[in-house]
């Protein structure tokens, strides 16, 4: 991680003073408001359920800071931000590549086969407001930002690393549930009913852990949320746009 006269102190515990460090109740506090989001967002009710998140990161985020965090800790300076654009193309270029390649092999494109995205228009409209406005933009100032950002100031860069992609991996236990339902090359491999559902939550879980961990890491090494937030948005945005081909081929 590039030296910083403001985040020189963040790479390791040892770096740090007892007042720098966060005590451990406000990350417990910081998970419990990120759990609470994701079950409200999930199994409310209402037009504006769709709101929870986006404002859930952009209040937890503004207690962070109130807390004890500083903008370095979240990633989002603008000298940060300017680091982040060369990983940031990087990881976006290769994203592209390989969905590209992966839906023009007839084997794999049936795991691109996703019934949300038939509709071409649904997916474009998905991948560039959707997805970057109510998934990535939040989920990442949430848990690349405020989440990693306390644990950093708390842990070992591994254990903070591990925590935040375990906790990640957790998160997309709700969104998971129905997945293999409405996607036939995931169905053909879990098959259906209660054990497929539980099939399809477990590997959802363990590629998002998996997906957390190379996000932080990212965050990390580039020391900007704009590479996390632009491998995830390459990830998601092009899976849709994907989809949305492979149905046509």
């Amino acid at each position: 991680m590039p030296p910083d006269a403001a985040g020189a102190s963040i790479g390791t515990v040892s770096h740090l003073t007892a007042i720098d460090r966060l005590h451990p109740a406000l990350i417990a506090t910081i998970v419990f408001v990120i759990a609470s989001a994701n079950l409200i967002a999930h199994y409310g009710h209402g037009r504006a359920i769709f709101l929870v998140i986006p404002t859930t990161a952009l209040l937890l985020g503004a207690a962070a800071l109130l807390s004890g965090l500083k903008w370095h800790d979240l990633g989002v300076t603008l000298p940060q931000l300017r680091r982040g654009l060369p990983w940031a193309g990087v990881v976006v270029v290769a994203v592209v590549l390989i969905i590209a390649v992966a839906v023009a092999i007839p084997p794999l494109r049936e795991f691109f086969l996703d019934e949300r995205w038939r509709s071409a228009r649904t997916a474009l409209f998905a991948a560039f407001v959707v997805i970057p406005l109510q998934t990535v933009l939040p989920e990442e100032l949430l848990f690349r930002g405020v989440l990693q950002g306390a644990l950093m100031r708390t842990w070992s860069v591994p254990v903070a690393l591990t925590v935040g992609a375990v906790l990640f991996g957790m998160w997309h236990i709700t969104s998971s549930l129905h997945l293999a339902e409405g996607n036939e090359g995931l169905r053909d491999i879990v098959g259906g009913g209660n054990a497929g559902q539980i099939a399809g939550v477990a590997l959802s879980v363990v590629a998002t852990t998996a997906a957390g961990l190379i996000f932080g890491w990212l965050r990390y090494k580039s020391d900007s949320l704009l590479t996390p937030i632009a491998l995830h948005w390459a990830l998601n945005a092009t899976g849709a746009l994907g989809a949305a081909i492979a149905w046509r081929l």
